[in-house]
C-alpha cells in the first residue's frame, strides 16, 4: 500500500552447530512475521550452523544437517507469505560457499554466495569458504535445482531485491551497488560483525552512506547471542536504513536475540532515482553477471493498519535542537552570500526593503544586515520602508520602526492609503467594497514605491517572499510577488519563524530580541484588510488557507518525492493526528492542490534568488511546470 514494504532484520540466540534448532528459531520467526505482517524478513549469516563454528565447516555432518534444516524450515513455512533470507555454508561443485538461501511459501527461490571473504585479523574465512566471485548459475539443494550467484528477485511491481553478505558491503564497488544500479531498491544484508569500541556508530553511519548513495533501503541482520565468545563477542545488530536515514535499530546484545522492524517507501525511493546519472554510472563500471529471478507470484499488499511508518510533522526543520541551530545558521550563509554576490555585480548603492514588520520581511532583514556584512558595507546601507495601508495594525508598523533601529538600518514611512485611494478613485473602483482589488491595489503600491525608490538611490529591491507563499500563490502578481533579488525564495514558512527565533537567541536580553520574540507571536498576515474594533489584524492567512504547517508538509513531499494525493493525506494523518482531523486535512489538501496548480504562472516568471534546501519552485532550476496543468488527475 502506497510503495510502503514492511521489513524486519532478526538475530534469534542461535544454537551453535545445531542446525536443528536453529531451523526451530527461523521457523518461529517466519511464523511471527507473518502474524506482523512483515513482507520480507532477513537473518544473520551463517544462521543455520552458526557463523563462529572454526574447522567444523569442514566436517560433511554439519553441511548435511544445514541442508535438512533448511528442507524442515520450507516444509513448515509453506502457508507464510514472507519472503525470508536466512545464511548456511552449501557445497556447490565440490566447493564450499558461504550463502545466503531466499524463500518464500516453502519454494526455494535462489542462493547468493558471500562474494568477497573476510581473510585478517579475527577473520579466516578463505580457510574453509570459497569467494562467489564467479559462481553464477544454479545449484541443487533440498532437492531443487535453483539459481545461484548474483540475483535480483523482484517481489511486487514496486520492488526488486538484492542479497549480499557482510564483508561485500563494505568494498568500495560492492554488489549491492551492482544490483542497486540493476534495479534493486531493497537490499538485504546478512551479517556476522563482531562487536568492537566504536565500531557500532561507524557501521550505522556504513548503512547510511550506503543506503543513501545507493537509494535505496538496507535491511541489516547480524550475529548475536549464542555465538562462541572464544575470542569474540557478537552483539545482534539489526538495523533498518533508507535514503540515508535509519529507520529502526535493534536492541544490542540481548541475549534471547533481538529483532527491528520497519516499512521502507520503495515510491519515495523511485522518486529519487529520477535523477538520471545514478544510472549513468552504470556504464563506467565493469559488467556484472546478475540472474533476474522471474517469479509473476508477487508479495500481497501491505494493510494501510500494517504500516508501521511515522511522519516527521515538520520535513523543512531538523529535529535537534543542535542540528536546527546549525542549519540555521547556514541557511543564513547561503542567502546573506547569494545577496552579497548580487550587490557586488550589480554596484547597488542601497538595499531597499519593504519592511511590514512580519516575519518574512524581518528574515529579508536580517540577511540584509549579514550581507552588508560580507561585503564589509555599514547596514545603514538597507533602506527599510514602511508603507502602512488600510490594513497595517499599529504593532507590525511599531515593529517594523523598531526592527530598523535595532539593525542601524536607514528607515523612512511612506503611508499609502491615499495613494491607493486615488488610483481605486481613478478607475472606478467603490473603495468601500473590500474585494481583491481593493487588496491588490495596497500591495502593488507598495512595490512600485519599492521600486521606484530603488531606482532614485541606486539601490536593489529585495524581495521578501517565501517559498510556502510561492507554493500556494499567495502573492499578488507584479507586487510582492516582485524584486530584484528574492532571497526568502527558497525558505518555507515554517523554516522562516525558526530562522528569526535563531536571531532572537543570539541577541539574549537586548531590545532586538524582545522585538524579534514579537514577530514571532505576531499572527501571519498580509494585513491589506482592516484591522477590527480593537485594532487588531483581522486578516489571518492561515484562517484562510489553512496552517502552513501542513501546506508546508504537502509541499515537501509532493514537489521532493511527487507523492500521490491519496499518500499524501495517509501520512498527514499519521503526522498530525493529535491536532487536526482527517477532514480538516482532506480539506487543506484540497486548498494545497488547487492553489499549487492554478498559481503556477506566478512560479514562471519568478525573481532570482538562492536555493538553500532540496525543495525549490525556481522556474530555473528544480520546477518546470506548465501554468495551464489541470489538477485533475490529482484530486479524489
Amino acid at each position: 500500500m502506497f510503495g510502503f514494504l514492511k521489513t524486519r532484520a532478526a538475530s534469534p540466540r542461535v544454537a551453535l552447530a545445531n542446525p536443528a534448532a536453529n531451523a526451530e528459531a527461523v521457523i518461529a520467526a517466519v511464523h511471527s512475521a507473518q502474524r506482523d505482517h512483515v513482507q520480507v524478513l532477513v537473518l544473520p549469516e551463517l544462521f543455520l550452523s552458526g557463523y563462529t563454528c572454526g574447522d567444523l565447516f569442514r566436517q560433511d555432518a554439519l553441511i548435511r544437517a544445514c541442508e535438512d534444516a533448511l528442507t524442515r524450515i520450507l516444509r513448515e513455512t509453506r502457508d507464510s507469505e514472507v519472503f525470508t533470507a536466512v545464511g548456511l555454508p552449501v557445497r556447490v561443485g565440490g566447493k564450499l560457499f558461504n550463502c545466503a538461501a531466499a524463500f518464500r511459501r516453502g519454494k526455494l527461490l535462489g542462493l547468493v554466495p558471500k562474494q568477497y571473504l573476510p581473510n585478517h585479523g579475527e577473520f579466516y574465512e578463505k580457510r574453509w569458504f570459497h569467494a562467489g566471485l564467479s559462481l553464477q548459475g544454479t545449484a541443487t539443494l533440498c532437492g531443487v535445482t535453483v539459481p545461484c550467484g548474483g540475483i535480483l528477485f523482484p517481489l511486487t511491481p514496486e520492488c526488486t531485491l538484492g542479497i549480499e553478505i557482510c564483508e561485500d558491503m563494505w568494498r568500495p564497488v560492492s554488489p549491492g551497488t551492482l544490483y542497486a544500479l540493476q534495479g534493486a531498491n531493497l537490499l538485504l544484508n546478512l551479517s556476522a560483525s563482531d562487536a568492537l569500541v566504536g565500531k557500532h556508530a561507524y557501521r550505522l553511519d556504513l548503512l547510511r552512506q550506503y543506503s543513501g548513495k545507493n537509494l535505496c533501503g538496507v535491511v541489516y541482520a547480524s550475529a548475536g547471542a549464542g555465538e562462541s565468545s572464544t575470542d569474540l563477542v557478537f552483539s545482534g545488530a539489526c538495523a533498518v536504513a533508507e535514503n540515508g536515514g535509519i529507520l529502526a535499530e535493534g536492541t544490542r546484545f540481548a541475549q534471547e536475540g533481538t529483532a527491528c522492524t520497519a516499512c521502507v517507501d520503495l515510491q519515495k525511493l523511485s522518486a529519487e532515482r529520477e535523477n538520471y546519472t545514478f544510472y549513468d554510472n552504470l556504464s563506467a563500471l565493469p559488467p556484472s553477471p546478475v540472474h533476474a529471478l522471474r517469479d509473476s507470484d508477487a508479495l500481497p499488499d501491505l494493510p494501510l493498519d500494517a504500516i508501521d511508518r511515522r511522519f516527521d510533522s515538520a520535513p523543512f526543520v531538523p529535529a535537534g535542537e543542535h542540528e536546527r541551530g546549525a542549519r540555521c545558521a547556514e541557511i543564513l550563509d547561503i542567502q546573506s552570500a547569494g545577496l552579497a554576490q548580487r550587490v557586488r555585480h550589480t554596484g547597488a548603492k542601497k538595499l531597499v526593503l519593504g519592511l511590514s514588520g512580519g516575519l518574512d520581511s524581518t528574515l529579508a532583514l536580517i540577511v540584509c544586515a549579514r550581507a552588508c556584512a560580507l561585503l564589509g558595507r555599514p547596514v545603514s546601507d538597507v533602506l527599510c520602508l514602511s508603507m502602512p495601508g488600510f490594513g497595517t495594525s499599529a504593532r507590525t508598523r511599531g515593529n517594523a520602526t523598531h526592527l530598523a533601529a535595532a539593525f542601524g538600518a536607514e528607515y523612512r514611512e511612506i503611508d499609502i492609503s491615499a495613494a491607493c485611494t486615488g488610483h481605486m478613485r481613478d478607475i472606478g473602483h467603490d473603495a468601500a467594497v473590500h474585494d481583491i482589488t481593493y487588496e491588490n491595489t495596497q500591495a502593488r503600491e507598495r512595490t512600485q514605491i519599492l521600486m521606484d525608490i530603488a531606482n532614485a538611490v541606486g539601490g536593489l529591491v529585495v524581495g521578501t517572499g517565501d517559498l510556502s507563499e510561492l507554493a500556494l500563490g499567495w502573492c499578488t502578481y507584479n507586487a510582492d510577488h516582485m524584486s530584484m533579488y528574492g532571497v526568502n525564495g527558497g525558505v518555507p514558512k515554517t523554516l522562516v519563524r525558526f530562522l528569526v527565533a535563531h536571531e532572537k537567541e543570539r541577541h539574549p536580553g537586548t531590545d532586538l530580541a524582545a522585538c524579534l520574540g514579537d514577530v514571532l507571536e505576531t499572527p501571519v498576515s498580509p494585513e491589506l484588510l482592516p484591522p477590527d474594533a480593537q485594532g487588531n489584524i483581522s486578516q489571518k492567512t492561515e484562517d484562510i488557507l489553512g496552517p502552513y504547517a501542513v501546506h508546508d508538509f504537502y509541499l515537501y513531499h509532493f514537489v521532493r518525492f511527487g507523492t500521490a494525493p491519496d499518500k499524501l493525506l495517509f501520512m498527514a494523518t499519521r503526522a498530525f493526528a493529535e491536532r487536526y482531523s482527517a477532514d480538516e486535512l482532506k480539506r487543506w489538501l484540497e486548498i494545497f492542490l488547487k492553489r499549487f496548480f492554478a498559481q503556477q504562472f506566478k512560479r514562471s516568471c519568478l525573481p532570482d534568488g538562492p536555493k538553500v534546501g532540496t525543495v525549490s519552485l525556481s522556474p530555473r532550476g528544480d520546477w518546470r511546470m506548465p501554468s495551464d496543468a489541470d489538477v485533475g488527475a490529482w484530486l479524489y
